[in-house]
């Protein structure tokens, strides 16, 4: 059964895994979500297995062993409940400022459907004790830092099931207790192999990615929209949309945005009226579809590689057979170096993206190439205009170029030797989150500016592009260095973040 995408439905977590990173990121947004009894069905029959393996006192990694460097040291039966416990407290190591609310909604949902999958050995429980936390907006407080895997921010949710920690519910900050109280809940107290459930996986950066890929959708619908007002204002030449000539190039993503930008500009006034004045445009102009085009063929494999870890199981161990006869297959289905590297490219793409719109934000605020006022201020001397907002830009495009450097080749050895290769997922997605809002606040000031120059054209903008115009000035006026320009980069950062450009 196929999860909807509504941000008030319910999406149905199956057998298979039914999420898609559209799913994860409804749920972080707020959706609700719930199992079918199909996943209910597989994870109790996970969990007999575990009981099975539990009482024939057969090693097994997490299970009747410690883990990492200590995977050989027999845990008894008596000490199994304290070993899941110790697990959470002791990997509860999470540094500085926390995860917003979406980010840590969404890593609980693939957490959640990674569960569902029925190889875990999680109890039903446990399940219900997470899908509490997402149906009633009871949040635990997540740091966003001191994870080089997937084990931490797991171990922070976690806590709350415990009745530790601390989680946001109705605008307050609770203790665990007192939170899992507000839901109606009572502390949890884990089983064998639960607290190595709880933290194992990809959960961490395939939610993460999930958030990311929703926000880079909007992200390239918006960089279609912008620059094409950005064209019109510098008088491109539409000739470079061409679809005979684009068709030349066998890039899906090329395509689709040369026909966007038809889409946006093909009625303009303006281009109408400086048509065949140059015979070739800047790379800033004539290459939008080629730049843009080539982001969008990255995040489409992306999105591809998303889904296919959510799709898989990603446990470490897994449990599988019969009750007569439960195997524990030990291996490194947690470690995410699929997704970790895809979420390194999608950063670099997205960041070439805000680059280019640096590029474009100059031209129009330069009168050498633009044929425009000064920084496109009324009284050039007295005023300023945008002058300082090209900077602003700048140093975003820089800020991005130290970030883009590779999380999966950080490496690093943890553990004794025993973790000695780290694939840095985790930290893959939250510095593809960074990147993406650093992308939004340039094109937001690349917004500002092309609404700017539109006061000093001769002609009227295309009926798509007035419709973008009209969207910036219902909130943000013309800019006279009347009030402080920090604001109006912030208003319209809150536009391109929120919606869509359409």
């Amino acid at each position: 059964m196929a999860a909807t995408q509504a941000s008030t439905a319910r999406p149905i977590v199956t057998r298979h895994g039914t999420l898609n990173w559209r799913d994860v990121a409804a749920i972080a947004d707020g959706a609700e979500l719930a199992l079918s009894e199909d996943a209910r069905r597989n994870i109790t029959k996970a969990r007999h297995l575990v009981e099975e393996i539990v009482a024939s006192g057969v090693p097994a990694y997490g299970i009747s062993t410690g883990i990492g460097a200590l995977c050989n040291v027999v845990v008894d039966a008596g000490q199994q409940e304290a070993l899941s416990r110790n697990i959470i407290m002791s990997h509860a190591t999470g540094i500085g400022a926390p995860l917003g609310e979406v980010e840590t909604r969404a890593i609980i949902a693939a957490a959640i459907n990674n569960f569902a999958h029925g190889y875990s050995g999680i109890r039903l429980q446990a399940v219900e004790g997470l899908l509490a936390l997402l149906n009633e907006a009871c949040v635990p407080v997540v740091p966003a830092r001191g994870s080089v895997g997937y084990m931490t921010h797991m171990a922070h949710v976690a806590l709350v099931l415990l009745g530790h920690g601390s989680a946001r519910h109705k605008g307050m900050t609770l203790g665990g207790a007192e939170a899992l109280a507000a839901i109606n809940r009572t502390p949890l107290r884990l089983a064998a192999k639960e607290g190595l459930c709880l933290v194992a996986g990809t959960p961490c950066s395939t939610g993460l990615a999930s958030v990311a890929l929703s926000r880079c959708e909007r992200l390239l619908d918006w960089a279609d929209a912008i620059s094409a007002m950005s064209f019109e204002n510098l008088h491109g030449t539409l000739a470079a949309f061409a679809p005979t000539a684009l068709g030349l190039r066998q890039q899906q993503g090329m395509k689709a945005v040369g026909r966007s930008m038809q889409v946006w500009l093909s009625d303009s006034p303006i281009l109408a009226n400086t048509a065949h004045k140059t015979t070739q445009d800047c790379i800033s102009l004539r290459a939008i579809p080629q730049v843009h085009g080539a982001a969008r063929d990255v995040f489409a494999h992306a999105a591809t590689v998303t889904d296919d870890e959510l799709a898989s199981v990603t446990d470490n161990p897994v449990v599988s057979g019969s009750p007569e006869a439960p195997e524990v297959h030990s291996q490194a289905h947690g470690v995410g170096a699929a997704i970790g590297l895809t979420l390194d490219s999608l950063a670099v793409a997205v960041a070439e993206v805000g680059a280019m719109s640096e590029r474009r934000i100059d031209r129009m605020l330069n009168p050498l190439v633009s044929g425009l006022p000064p920084f496109l201020a009324r009284d050039g001397g007295v005023t300023t205009g945008l002058m300082i907002a090209q900077y602003a830009a700048a140093s975003l495009v820089a800020e991005n170029r130290r970030l883009c450097m590779p999380a999966s080749l950080d490496g690093g050895i943890t553990s004794a030797l025993q973790e000695d290769h780290l694939v840095h997922a985790t930290p893959a997605a939250l510095k593809l989150l960074s990147v993406i809002e650093n992308v939004q606040r340039i094109q937001a000031i690349e917004y500002l500016t092309a609404g700017q120059a539109y006061a000093f054209q001769r002609h009227e903008p295309a009926h798509a592009t007035a419709r973008l115009l009209k969207a910036l000035r219902d909130t943000i006026p013309f800019y006279a260095d009347d009030r402080p320009l920090a604001d109006d980069m912030e208003a319209a950062w809150q536009l391109v973040s929120a919606r869509s450009p359409a």
